[in-house]
């Protein structure tokens, strides 16, 4: 099952007081991404936060979940979506916390007839 775009419309209305959200899709899923940083997941009609100590301090009793059933990336369940405030304090709060974004490789300039030439000057 996927996310709904109704759920994710609701959630963005709910961050949205907030700059710098942004979203991506991934295989029917959203990754959420909060000034550059991803912050958290939409997942079957989930909202999956990273487990940062300002999250586990505001979320106490939450619990752990994953991505998708079996996957090993543990994340805390946010069960009430409906409470702006709360979302809006745990995005403000755990930003510090979340990791800086990896850097983009560079794309090469090869050529597809530069990689072919390559293959068959090492044919010979």
């Amino acid at each position: 099952m996927s996310t709904s775009k109704e759920y994710l419309a609701y959630v963005l209305d709910q961050l949205s007081p907030l700059d710098g959200i942004t979203h991506r899709m991934m295989m029917g899923e959203y990754i959420l991404y909060y000034c550059g940083k991803i912050a958290a997941y939409i997942c079957d009609d989930r909202f999956l936060v990273k487990p940062v100590p300002s999250v586990l301090r505001l979320l106490p009793d939450a619990e752990y979940d994953a991505i998708c059933e079996g996957g090993r990336k543990k994340l805390i369940r946010v069960d009430d979506v409906d409470n702006r405030e709360l979302l809006l304090r745990l995005f403000r709060e755990m930003y510090e916390e979340l990791p800086e974004p990896k850097p983009k490789k560079k794309k090469t300039d090869k050529k597809p007839s530069d990689v072919s030439d390559a293959l068959t000057a090492t044919s010979d």
